[in-house]
């Protein structure tokens, strides 16, 4: 999966994740699958303008030809490639990892995600029921991915996937990892599954309506619309059933929950918790856990494991086996947690009653574009106020922070700097100068 539901978080900077797959509009006619083999005759590629690149480009060229990617292929595909070294950047910024959680979760589980989300599960109501049917994993699961992973395909990425594939193959960390990558996109493409034209997605090369990156589309992708093309960037239908077929190849076990927002005993020793520390439900029992809402836990004996993601005083959780399916999506808590209580809310669940042990919580889009449009009032140019932190709308942040005598200045999209701006009131204009 992707490094990380990331798309979102990063487009949204600092509000998605990347990881697994992305859909479009039902009943879409598809396109025609490409010709297995490009018609053109093979020719060396035309070398790159960044001569290691090029050399790069060389020796790969070699290696696909013997995992079966034809010269034809490989020179059609890379032919005019040029290096964006600015995905290098990224590699160690994935919001999962760099975003305070409550920040993270504001952003992908809010009112207007919740609402989309229920919107789908009636629109697609039929084809979900016949994923559901045919994989065991519920409706209000997958959607959770897909609203998490691509805004129900709204935001899929935009970096094109042979450009970032191609430099991350060739320079920067986790080069072997990357050239996997890229040359099963030229199988991808070579096949026929996705086209070249507009094949965008996330910095990581994650693309399609959940994310998948390309080692995983083609394990895991499934033609579920029947028409001969595994399409995850073009056709729901074979989308959504991908989802559902990977999470059951990772273990997910139909009609049982994920987990539950727990109580936990005075005195809970914090050197059992973990997600990998587990124990039979009965002894968690036991030892006093109770579910938040007093429904009483079940009695049996499956194994569990207690989720503390930010400490004693915030939300602590009772973890299943299908909470594990869930993370292996994207191996990261937030991104875990963001699914299972997106799922929850879609269930028509209230949310979490236990607050995050912070003075300042996160923003959802809608208070990030009112902070936006607070911030364009009082003078500064940071574009559109469309709920998306990026770089602008930091420094103007980190600036009214300062104004404001707000600590630490650091230019985070917070309940707090929201609420002294609102409070403040609208900027008042300084008076006309007078003519003599």
């Amino acid at each position: 999966m992707t490094p990380n539901a990331t798309v979102l978080l990063l487009s949204m900077a600092m509000a998605l994740p990347a990881s697994a797959q992305t859909l479009p509009a039902p009943d879409a006619t598809p396109p025609l699958p490409l010709p297995a083999t490009p018609a053109t005759p093979a020719v060396p590629p035309t070398p790159a303008a960044d001569p290691v690149f090029a050399s790069c480009l060389t020796s790969l060229r070699g290696v696909a030809e013997k995992q079966g990617i034809t010269a034809g292929t490989f020179d059609t595909y890379t032919q005019g490639l040029a290096a964006d070294m600015s995905v290098l950047d990224l590699l160690d910024a994935q919001p999962e990892f760099t975003t305070p959680l409550w920040d993270y979760l504001a952003a992908l589980v809010d009112d207007p995600r919740v609402a989309d989300g229920q919107a789908m599960l009636a629109t697609h109501r039929d084809l979900l029921d016949r994923v559901s049917l045919a994989y065991g994993v519920d409706p209000a699961t997958v959607v959770a991915v897909w609203g998490v992973e691509s805004d129900f395909g709204r935001v899929s990425g935009k970096r094109p996937l042979l450009v970032s594939l191609s430099t991350l193959s060739c320079f920067g960390r986790r080069q072997s990892f990357f050239r996997g990558e890229f040359l099963t996109t030229l199988k991808l493409l070579q096949a026929g599954d996705i086209r070249a034209e507009g094949l965008t997605g996330s910095w990581a090369g994650a693309f399609g309506h959940t994310q998948f990156m390309p080692s995983t589309y083609e394990r895991i992708a499934v033609d579920f619309d029947g028409d001969g093309r595994r399409n995850l960037t073009d056709s729901i239908p074979d989308a959504l059933a991908s989802t559902a077929n990977y999470l059951v190849k990772s273990g997910w076990r139909t009609g049982e929950p994920w987990g539950y927002e727990v109580k936990l005993p005075a005195g809970f020793d914090l050197a059992q918790a973990g997600r990998t520390h587990r124990k039979p439900l009965t002894q968690w029992v036991a030892q006093g856990i109770a579910r938040i809402d007093g429904q009483p836990l079940p009695a049996d004996d499956r194994n569990a494991a207690v989720l503390v993601p930010t400490g004693i005083a915030g939300p602590a959780f009772l973890v299943f086996k299908n909470y594990d399916a869930i993370y292996s999506y994207n191996a990261a808590e937030s991104y875990a947690l963001a699914i299972a209580l997106l799922a929850d809310r879609l269930r028509g669940g209230t949310g979490l009653v236990t607050a995050w042990p912070t003075d300042d919580p996160g923003l959802g889009r809608p208070q990030r574009r009112e902070l936006q449009t607070l911030l364009l009032a009082r003078g500064h140019a940071i574009g559109a106020a469309d709920g998306m932190i990026g770089t602008q709308t930091r420094r103007a942040i980190v600036l009214e922070q300062q104004r404001l005598g707000l600590q630490p200045a650091d230019g985070r999209a917070g309940a707090k700097i929201l609420a002294a701006l609102k409070a403040e009131g609208p900027p008042v204009a300084p008076p006309e100068p007078r003519t003599p």
